[in-house]
Parts: structure tokens; C-alpha cells; sequence
């Protein structure tokens, strides 16, 4: 499982940096505009700039509307800034069909400037507080799309967090059909360590976090800590090592 961390500014990424070998993708996000919130072309290339030149670089594009041309526009300026993963949150899509419309966009506007740039399709396991797709759809989406991952966050920050929503058997449901159609399978939302377990044992491919590593678990007002990440990559490796053994890690 890999771990990828958000962080909303240069300096936060410089932290991520002092923590490099316990993190495998830095996530360029703005949290203040959304779970998905999308940061400045600038940021992510001085991002990519301040981490190490082997920690691929993630950005997210927002929580986006059903506009595949403005979207494309957007998937396509983040890869030119130096972004490997591009993350989509399909927020304005309210059908399956729309989702892969807008997907299909990003993919080609991608993959034309980077074909090995990885595109991820991003659902929100509280969808239906915001009218958008079905979480359990988006391995389908992502599919269809040609996409490399599919994933799921909250759209909300409200303290709820991915297992309220959609609980564990469901994020399994949503791993094993990722995994069906040759997807990478990506989990957040306010992720915590006590959620590493039952995530191990799901086969979560990519687990993203950044309030599970900001000062006092903020992730608006804290600031990343690279002792938490540390921590936190910690736990994730007993909870491999166990699950590799076959004996229960006990949280």
C-alpha cells in the first residue's frame, strides 16, 4: 500500500521532504477549495521542485463540474506543471455517463502530453449529500475512460469520515472492482491510523491522508508534521507485515 500526503503549500511539501523515505506520492491539493480543491500551476511546480526527484507528484484538478472541455483545460495544465497523478473529483456528474464523458476528456488531454502520466477518477463515499455519481460506479467510470485509478474521498470535511459513509465491506466491493478492471484502488477521507487495518486487508493500492499528519489531526488550520508521518507509515508497515503473516494486527 502506498502512502500519499497533501500538502497546501511549498512549506508544507518541504516538511513532506524532511520525511521523504516514510511517503511515496506527494499530492498537490488546496483544501480551502474543496476535498478535491485544486492549487495554482505555480505551486505544483515548486512543489515538484522541493520533493525529492523519485517522489511522483500527484495534483488534484477540483471538485469538478459535468464541463469536459473546461475540466480537459485543466487535467492538461496540471501535468504541464510537473504532476504524474492527476486526480479528478467528479462532483458535477450526476450519471455514470457523464462521469466517463468527462474522464474520457482528461484522459486524452493527458495522455497526449504524457502518455505514462497516471489519470485517477475520483468519486466521494457521501455522494448522497451532494447529488453526485454513486461511489461504486467509479471503478466502472475510471474503466471506460481509460483511466489508471479509481478513487474515493469525502466531499464533506465536516468530521465524517470515508467509514461513515460507505463501511468497510462497501470500500471492498469498491477495491475488488477497481482491481477486476485493472484499476488501482485509492482510499481517503480523514483516514486515520485505526483505519490502516481493515484497509491492508482490503488490498487499498494507494491510502491518501493529510489531516491523519497535520498538527492536532487539523487539516485546514494544522500544519503537516514529518514526525507524524513518520508515525503514521509506521503503523501502516505493522499492519503489512501482519496481514502478510496472516495474524490480526491488533489496533
Amino acid at each position: 500500500m502506498l502512502l500519499l500526503i497533501s500538502p497546501d503549500s511549498v512549506e508544507e511539501a518541504l516538511d513532506c521532504a524532511k520525511a521523504a523515505e516514510h511517503l511515496d506520492i506527494v499530492d498537490v491539493k488546496k483544501p480551502d477549495e474543496g476535498s478535491l480543491g485544486a492549487n495554482f500551476p505555480w505551486v505544483i511546480r515548486e512543489i515538484r521542485d522541493a520533493v525529492p526527484a523519485d517522489k511522483p507528484v500527484s495534483a488534484t484538478v477540483g471538485d469538478v463540474p459535468y464541463k469536459p472541455g473546461t475540466v480537459a483545460q485543466a487535467a492538461l495544465g496540471a501535468v504541464v506543471s510537473g504532476a504524474t497523478y492527476i486526480k479528478v473529483g467528479l462532483y458535477g456528474c450526476t450519471t455514470p455517463e457523464q462521469g466517463i464523458e468527462v474522464m474520457r476528456a482528461v484522459v486524452r488531454a493527458v495522455k497526449d502530453h504524457r502518455p505514462d502520466a497516471l489519470v485517477v477518477a475520483s468519486g466521494y463515499a457521501d455522494a448522497h449529500r451532494v447529488g453526485c455519481v454513486n461511489p461504486l460506479a467509479v471503478p466502472d467510470i475510471a474503466a471506460r475512460s481509460g483511466a489508471d485509478a479509481a478513487m474515493l474521498d469525502t466531499a464533506i470535511k465536516d468530521g465524517t469520515r470515508l467509514f461513515d459513509h460507505v463501511p468497510p465491506d462497501v470500500c471492498a466491493e469498491f477495491v475488488r472492482r477497481a482491481h477486476t478492471s485493472g484499476l488501482l484502488a485509492a482510499l481517503a477521507g480523514s483516514i486515520t491510523q485505526a483505519d490502516l487495518g481493515p484497509l491492508t486487508r482490503m488490498g487499498t493500492d494507494i491510502v491518501g491522508v493529510r489531516g491523519a499528519v497535520c498538527e492536532g489531526g487539523d487539516r485546514n488550520a494544522g500544519r503537516i508534521q514529518p514526525h507524524l508521518i513518520s508515525t503514521f507509515r509506521a503503523e501502516m508497515d505493522r499492519q503489512g507485515r501482519e496481514h502478510a503473516v496472516g495474524v490480526p494486527a491488533v489496533n
